[in-house]
């Protein structure tokens, strides 16, 4: 309070008059950050949990849930790099006219109208990088003349954006570095983890203007943006902090907020494993806009599933119970309106959720597919299921016992259709049919070697799949992966999938980017093109007199893109490959393919050119013919 009250200049000298004019401007003040920061509170409050009333009863609720723990369990393969903030700086470039280029592509997204922060965005005249701790923005069009307009540098780690007009969203995060899996838990160590969201003007590309700064308590799990709202999902540890409770926090340049204990959603069950799930919201377009914000002690967050109304929220759950188990996942569906977040609903199904293509929203059901017995070590207790819920979470139907000794790879969702891939020694691919809600039913199977991790849609009938080629194991109940495996299938006869057409790029210990984030894929339905990043191994047979075995693993020879074209009549060809190692040597390439900063990451289209990606360079080749246009040199900070 003494520096707001600084910061208004209140001095003694002042008359009366003025004091009380300033008084009253500081209550109005205080009542606006009170808006901005401060959860909404709803007329009706709908929510199934509970709130605490007091710092005592959330203190006796840690002590008694999680008595003892100073663990914070958080998801597997969360990677969050340490690092330090400074100003933001920008480098001037000479600014010209740019056309316009409406033909250009978009994040590869699981819900339409829902955007999903990556690495790179464009807006056909513009990219967008998130690489090497900074934020770089091109001129991208036309290819002939791009180059660097600007670069950002953030010192420290940069996760992710969105773009929205002339204005960039960009996350920053600093948390501990690494996790530890253990069948029963996934745990990370106690740090304190912020995320921070910086907001840009970019209407001048060449100099960035930072609008806004907010820096949350919690390690970042996802975001998502409808029209100008951005809603952003953290997770923190909740412990004791000296004997005193330790809630999240808002911070800005001119103040920090503590969100009160009164305003905390509990779930009243005991966990080991109990953190906050943060929920914010803030617009893109509007810095003065209310920051709205929910928080929830339920556990650590797995995955999210967001469609333009719904966020919902899974928390894996684990119990001993005497000589029994009880694997589930509960599930919070919070309701969310033009940057408002009201928690509405609560539920729990048997099993354990994959990643959120395993959930969808559809004519106000809610459909998800789990794996039981997955963190057991149990292959003889795997089965899969898939329920439909109602609107209030109340399951109404269900399909259990799935591919038995398997587990999901893979789930796609479109309309009243489930495609799921199991797998453990053969690729078998369900298709289910849901438009019964209380009576959901098997169509058809079908079973090939390997598996797919990621399901794209084609068209209405047809499906691309991504993952691993296979070769089954002699006298084993498993199987040996193999190359990277892009399969074309054919789901118009529902009783009878078949695969039409498949593409094996490399040998043993061949992979992409795609395998474990759909964002790294592009699709261009109207050309029939495929891109894919790949970092491809090839295994040489004279090393192998006799036949080379299942388990050999290959050498890495090349990364890049690889371009394909997919077709009902054609199946699947390869037009070429794009890489960013073509000026470097082979022994310096030997040990530049993992972690390089010349590996491609993602690719883009505006217009007839394709843009590949790496942290040090953009190359712009042409989509018919892949001749190289032009490529630009990114610059180098870390």
């Amino acid at each position: 309070m003494i520096g707001m009250f600084d910061e208004l200049n209140i001095r003694s000298a002042v008359s009366l008059a003025f004091a009380l004019l300033l008084l009253s401007s500081l209550v109005v003040a205080i009542f606006n950050w009170r808006s901005i920061y401060l959860p909404h509170e709803p007329l009706l409050d709908p929510s199934p949990l509970k709130r605490f009333s007091s710092d005592d009863e959330l203190r006796a609720f840690l002590n008694r849930s999680c008595p003892g723990s100073a663990i914070f369990y958080g998801p597997l393969g969360w990677r969050i790099p340490r690092g330090t903030i400074s100003l933001s700086q920008a480098l001037s470039a000479k600014m010209e006219a740019i056309p316009e280029a409406p033909d250009y592509s978009g994040t590869n997204i699981q819900v339409e109208g829902v955007d999903e922060a990556d690495l790179v965005k464009t807006d056909g005249r513009y990219i967008y990088i998130s690489a090497n701790s900074s934020i770089v923005i091109v001129r991208a069009y036309p290819p002939e003349s791009a180059e660097v307009l600007s670069s950002i540098p953030l010192n420290r780690s940069v996760s992710e954006v969105f773009l929205n007009g002339d204005k960039l969203a960009v996350f920053l995060l600093e948390g501990p570095s690494k996790y530890v899996f253990t069948p029963r838990r996934l745990m990370a160590p106690l740090f304190e983890a912020s995320t921070i969201v910086k907001i840009f003007d970019i209407s001048n590309r060449s100099h960035p203007v930072e609008e806004r700064s907010i820096e949350v308590d919690g390690y970042y799990v996802s975001s998502r943006m409808i029209g100008e709202y951005i809603y952003l999902v953290t997770i923190q540890p909740a412990y004791l902090k000296g004997g005193e409770v330790a809630t999240p926090k808002i911070r800005t340049r001119e103040l920090v907020v503590t969100i009160p204990v009164s305003s905390i959603y509990y779930a009243n069950y005991t966990d080991g494993s109990y953190a906050y799930t943060n929920i914010f919201s803030m617009s893109i377009s509007d810095p003065g806009k209310p920051l709205n914000h929910e928080s929830f002690l339920v556990g650590a967050s797995s995955c999210i599933y967001v469609s333009t109304s719904h966020i919902y929220i899974t928390v894996p759950r684990y119990e001993q119970l005497g000589a029994g188990r009880v694997e589930e996942s509960s599930i919070y569906k919070i309701r969310i309106d033009d940057g408002k977040i009201l928690h509405v609903a609560g539920g729990e199904v048997p099993g354990w959720v994959l990643n959120q293509f395993s959930m969808d929203e559809f004519n106000g059901y809610f459909r998800i597919a789990t794996t039981m017995g997955r963190y057991l070590g149990e292959a003889v207790r795997l089965r899969n299921n898939v329920y439909i819920l109602n609107s209030s979470l109340g399951i109404v139907g269900r399909l259990e016992g799935l591919a038995p000794g398997e587990e999901i790879y893979s789930t796609r969702f479109i309309g009243s259709k489930c495609y799921l891939v199991t797998f453990k020694k053969v690729d078998p691919l369900f298709v289910l049919d849901l438009s019964s809600p209380t009576n959901p039913k098997v169509l058809g199977r079908l079973k090939i070697p390997g598996y797919s991790n990621y399901l794209h849609p084609y068209d209405e009938g047809h499906l691309i799949g991504i993952g691993k080629e296979t070769v089954e194991a002699e006298g084993g109940g498993f199987a040996w992966y193999q190359g990277v495996k892009i399969s074309l299938f054919d789901v118009s006869d529902v009783e009878n999938p078949k695969e039409l057409a498949k593409y094996t790029v490399g040998d043993r210990g061949t992979d992409s980017p795609v395998l474990r984030d759909h964002k790294a894929l592009l699709f261009i339905r109207p050309r029939g093109v495929l891109v894919l990043p790949i970092l491809e191994a090839r295994i040489n047979p004279g090393a192998y007199p006799g036949g080379v075995p299942p388990n050999a693993q290959g050498n890495y020879i090349y990364q890049g893109a690889y371009i394909f074209r997919v077709s009902l009549e054609g199946g699947i060809e390869l037009l070429g490959r794009i890489t960013h190692m073509d000026g470097i040597d082979d022994l310096a390439r030997s040990g530049l393919y993992f972690e390089s900063p010349y590996s491609v990451k993602r690719a883009l289209y505006i217009e007839d050119t394709i843009y590949t990606i790496s942290d040090r360079m953009i190359k712009m080749n042409s989509l018919e013919t892949l001749k190289e246009i032009n490529r630009i040199i990114l610059p180098q900070q870390y």
